[in-house]
């Protein structure tokens, strides 16, 4: 079985202090056919904090800075790794809160692969900051139909390779709080973004980081990369989203065989941002 490893961080992402080195040996050791490192890289947050009139839901400044830093030092790396397949990428956060700084780190040409994420949406904390159970019903389907209906701007926008763990919105409604979230109500607004990505060449990624943290699926679980398959979807990524050496590779080979569940014969990595397409 091929497997790839394509959403990792390092010490260049704030809530990361594995070694690029470190997390590339362990990549090689593991032999995986592709590994990229994607450290963060949140789009309203871009800017250190004095320039940021509210700065309520925001914790941490400055990417602009851990973005040159995690580019320059992994294409410095694939040179000296070069024979084995080092993916220089990013993972793009809340391109959506700013379209300009989004299209400027999707230019830089040094990237090979980007991954789109959203970790909050407009005024509001990171989901992994919010007290669920402090909140009415109603509360929590206005936050789930606000997040899905991003997603879907982002989508739209589209200027990025994958869409990462498409259902983040849930990960600490369960993992933290043990609310099941129940994603049927936004079914049509998630078929209607993984159609435009399938019609766009564009892809999602299964995160395996459920599988690892207690979630029970990754993100998103197999219905829902069922239905990219069923919208003609064709590149599917896998991605530990590994913040710790010990954590590279994990689940990796259970994310493919869920890929292989979902209708795919095939995993999806990206160099010079263009798809390659190898057997799983």
């Amino acid at each position: 079985m091929n497997l790839i490893d394509c959403h990792t961080h390092t010490q260049y992402s704030m809530d990361s202090e594995a070694d690029a080195v470190a997390m590339i040996e362990r990549a090689k050791e593991l032999g995986l056919a592709a590994y990229s490192i994607t450290d963060h890289c949140e789009c309203n947050c871009w800017y250190p904090k004095e320039h940021y009139a509210n700065t309520e839901f925001f914790e941490y400044f400055n990417y602009s800075k851990d973005f040159e830093s995690s580019v320059a030092a992994v294409t410095a790396l694939k040179e000296r790794f070069d024979g084995f397949n080092l993916i220089c990428g990013t993972e793009l956060g809340q391109a959506t809160h700013d379209f300009e700084i989004a299209e400027k780190v999707a230019a830089d040409p040094r990237l090979d692969f980007i991954i789109a994420s959203i970790h909050q949406i407009r005024n509001a904390p990171d989901f992994f900051y919010i007290n669920y159970r402090n909140m009415t019903a109603d509360e929590l389907h206005k936050l789930l139909e606000k997040y899905f209906l991003e997603i879907n701007e982002l989508c739209k926008w589209g200027k990025f390779d994958v869409l990462g763990h498409l259902t983040y919105c849930g990960r600490y409604m369960k993992i933290r709080h043990n609310i099941e979230p129940d994603f049927t109500p936004y079914e049509d607004i998630i078929y209607d973004s993984l159609k435009t990505l399938a019609e766009n060449g564009k892809g999602i990624e299964i995160n395996t980081s459920g599988l690892r943290q207690g979630y029970g699926s990754p993100f998103p679980s197999l219905k829902y990369i069922k239905m990219f398959r069923e919208a003609g979807g064709e590149a599917i990524s896998i991605g530990s989203d590994a913040h710790k050496v010990k954590d590279l590779g994990s689940h990796i080979a259970e994310g493919t065989e869920i890929a292989k569940l979902a209708g795919f014969d095939h995993v999806c990595y990206f160099k010079n941002r263009k798809p390659n397409f190898i057997k799983i």
